[in-house]
């Protein structure tokens, strides 16, 4: 700062002594307002919850069945609140600082829950039996034996093509 270095001060205390008593008095009074008569804009802290606002935050696109996917997990709109108009819209997903996962659908919360993973069915019989293989595994049988067949020379096939 200029001013430190024209009043030739070197420590830090020396610096901290001309803040107090010359600079700051003359910043304030050339560019501090006067509070008096300002409307306050701040909310009441009841308005706002803090755990939606401390938390991780992320969006995401619901399916068909009401379900996304959130750190490798299925989850599922309980039913009950489910309701016309949901499909393919934005959810708001909250990681809360508890571990607690939050989802809000227009400014709404709705409840979620673990999508269950279906037990796979069985194959029927029909899959356990062996199919035809009309390949035969890439060893075709029509040309077994073409190139062991003998042929005519080359020089009498020539011939007798004039």
């Amino acid at each position: 700062m200029k001013q430190l270095r024209l009043a030739k001060i070197s420590t830090m205390k020396d610096a901290n002594a001309f803040l107090e008593k010359e600079y700051w008095p003359e910043w304030n009074e050339r560019f501090a307002l006067s509070l008096e008569g300002m409307a306050n804009h701040h909310r009441p802290l009841e308005q706002l919850e803090l755990a939606a606002i401390l938390c991780h935050v992320e969006d995401r696109v619901l399916d068909n069945g009401y379900t996304f996917s959130f750190n490798g997990r299925r989850y599922q709109i309980v039913p009950d609140q489910v309701h016309a108009g949901m499909r393919r819209n934005r959810l708001r997903l909250e990681l809360r600082l508890d571990g607690e996962l939050k989802a809000c659908y227009q400014g709404k919360y709705v409840d979620i829950r673990d999508c269950v993973p279906t037990e796979p069915t069985l194959p029927s019989a029909d899959w356990n039996q062996p199919r035809k293989d009309h390949n035969a595994g890439g060893k075709s049988k029509w040309m077994q034996g073409f190139f062991d067949r003998a042929s005519p020379p080359l020089w009498k096939l020539l011939e007798d093509g004039k």
